[in-house]
């Protein structure tokens, strides 16, 4: 397997394969840590304030005190994206062999990363095999920059099966749902009982029944021309890109609204899609192999879609131009 692009820890980049933290660290032992994921637009971190407000949230509901400021973090991503940039230049001209002549600040026929996926991870730290923070006087900090893969085409023109699973969404009880934990042992089971049945995501419900989200991803349906999305407490994260399209929504004249949903609800669906921020709105055409609506990629969907790009351009755009 080869690992792209390159690693921060605690102000060390280097390549992601040479890239490693201590077995010690608690992150590693215990899950104590949460994570944000990002992707640029026009090489523009998308939403980075609003994705590092629910970072420092998220240690905060653990405890866990975030011993730097927005704008080192924005530097040491920025300074990761370019290690990045420089190693995917270096193995496009090793591949290409020694005959490729190289140009001031890249590799002739190399082009810079288009664009890039970029996910921190903050950790309690390294420390003695205990739950005391004391122990672990020092969080570790880590930023993985790699370039995107964006979803085929074809998830846009045909759409994706997911699949409703046995799996139960954490109880809040237990695990605050708002915490983006590094721990995430029941999405991954989620999705493997997804993938082991045809489906691309898995459709998870909570205690009581309720639809509450994808293991990797926000769900969304549509009736009677309105999107519908499960309530904050069916025990779901709040995804950045979800509230998003809240305002996309408004800004398209499309209502967006919160409900409580049960798996029923999924016989009445004219359309459904999933959102992260990697897959921005990606269409559900089936639900365990049966088709939503009329099995095609809707026409509300698509306007979601383009109004969720467009806007996301325009921001970046000015992002740019202001820089």
């Amino acid at each position: 397997m080869t690992l792209r692009g390159a690693v921060f820890v605690n102000g060390i980049i280097k390549p992601a394969r040479e890239a490693v933290v201590p077995v010690y660290d608690h992150g590693f032992l215990y899950g104590e840590g949460v994570y944000e994921t990002l992707r640029t637009y026009n090489g523009v971190p998308f939403l980075y304030d609003r994705h590092i407000g629910r970072l420092r949230a998220s240690a905060g509901r653990i405890l866990l005190d975030v011993p730097f400021s927005d704008g080192a973090l924005a530097s040491w991503i920025d300074d990761t994206v370019a290690a990045a940039d420089a190693h995917e230049r270096s193995e496009r001209r090793g591949a290409a062999g020694p005959h490729v002549a190289s140009e001031p600040g890249g590799v002739q026929g190399a082009p810079p990363m288009k664009e890039a996926y970029i996910r921190i991870l903050f950790t309690r730290g390294v420390g003695e095999l205990n739950y005391d923070p004391k122990s672990t006087p020092d969080p570790t900090t880590v930023i993985i920059v790699k370039p995107l893969e964006e979803p085929p085409a074809r998830v846009f023109e045909q759409g994706i099966n997911i699949c409703q699973v046995d799996i139960l969404r954490n109880h809040p009880g237990t695990v605050n749902p708002l915490i983006k934990a590094n721990n995430l042992l029941n999405n991954a089971l989620a999705m493997q009982e997804a993938n082991r049945r045809g489906g691309e995501e898995g459709l998870m419900c909570n205690y009581r029944g309720e639809l509450s989200e994808c293991s990797q991803a926000n769900f969304f349906m549509v009736r009677g021309g309105v999107v519908l999305t499960p309530r904050s407490e069916a025990g779901l994260l709040e995804g950045i890109t979800r509230a998003f399209l809240f305002e996309v929504g408004k800004e398209i004249g499309v209502g967006v609204q919160e409900a409580t949903l049960s798996p029923k609800d999924l016989e009445t669906a004219e359309e459904a899609f999933i959102t992260s921020t990697t897959r921005e709105l990606s269409p559900v055409t089936r639900i365990d192999g049966k088709p939503v609506g009329n099995g095609k990629v809707g026409a509300i969907t698509n306007r979601m879609l383009e109004g969720y790009r467009r806007k996301a351009q325009a921001m970046t755009s000015a992002a740019t131009a202001r820089g």
